[in-house]
């Protein structure tokens, strides 16, 4: 189905990951969707700390959440995946082998290759993107969404590759004038930055910043609504401790209006409605 790329405005901590994975935790639970993110990080995978404790710990909440593990631990994520793939012999149902699963049914993850195997010549850039772009291309025939969380340390032609397979990318960027003062310069000269295929993201928003989303837009000259995920501590430290999934199920349960995490938790359900509005928008046009 679709494929939803998170990318950063630069070199940056704009909150991406966790931007991208608030989002999809709110559609694997209030969308009768089956979702798969694909991390690309080789470092210390921040995605893994959202839903999964340390040594393999599993979390049995209430009989909802999955129990299922890599078929072999040490070679689960990418780096599995990457020998099928490269043999060209990938199926949906050989990805699932290699998913830890969040919710079942719902929201599966794959995650990044080791922090110390990075490519070493050009022919290994060519052969890591095609593993992802095959990933991609069978990934999108059984999930309903795949969420792709893009490094900024891969190397210019993987990431390129992987936007263009890419059905809607969300632009993350932080709130401060530099950064923006960057994005408006690049979205002058970008195909990509004024594709409709393109949403910009806010992460981390403070809305009593002067930087706020009207202010953002104007000197964007954005006609597209800005997307913002706003800084929510009880988030945050869900995300270190493999919280996030029993927080989303709480949220689902929040009715004050007033409440901080009820705004939290309507910004996330209207990014999410964003996403799903431009896809759709998207796919008329095709």
């Amino acid at each position: 189905m679709s494929v939803i790329t998170f990318v950063n405005n630069l070199e940056e901590e704009t909150g991406k990951t966790m931007s991208l994975v608030a989002i999809a935790t709110h559609m694997a639970i209030n969308y009768n969707n089956r979702i798969l993110i694909i991390s690309t990080t080789n470092k210390e995978d921040k995605i893994n700390s959202c839903f999964f404790e340390e040594q393999q710990a599993k979390k049995m909440r209430l009989g909802i959440l999955g129990n299922r593990t890599s078929a072999i631990d040490s070679e689960s994520g990418i780096e599995g995946i990457a020998k099928i793939a490269r043999s060209n012999k990938l199926t949906p149902e050989l990805i699932t082998n290699y998913t830890k699963v969040v919710f079942k049914d719902r929201l599966e993850i794959i995650l990044g290759a080791d922090k110390n195997k990075r490519p070493q010549t050009e022919d290994d850039e060519k052969e890591i993107a095609e593993e992802y772009i095959n990933l991609i291309s069978v990934a999108r025939m059984y999930y309903d969404k795949v969420f792709v969380d893009l490094d900024s340390n891969l190397s210019e032609e993987i990431r390129q590759r992987i936007v263009d397979s890419s059905d809607l990318v969300i632009v993350n960027t932080s709130q401060n004038f530099n950064s923006l003062r960057k994005l408006k310069e690049k979205k002058e000269n970008s195909e990509l930055l004024q594709s409709p295929k393109t949403l910009i993201l806010v992460g981390r928003y403070d809305k009593f910043s002067k930087y706020n989303v009207k202010n953002i837009s104007r000197f964007l000259e954005e006609r597209n609504q800005i997307l913002t995920i706003p800084y929510n501590t009880l988030y945050f430290e869900a995300a270190s401790e493999a919280g996030v999934p029993d927080l989303f199920l709480r949220f689902k349960k929040i009715s004050d209006s007033d409440d901080r995490n009820a705004l939290f938790a309507s910004e996330v359900k209207r990014a999410a409605e964003n996403i799903i509005y431009r896809l759709q928008e998207l796919q008329a046009r095709m």
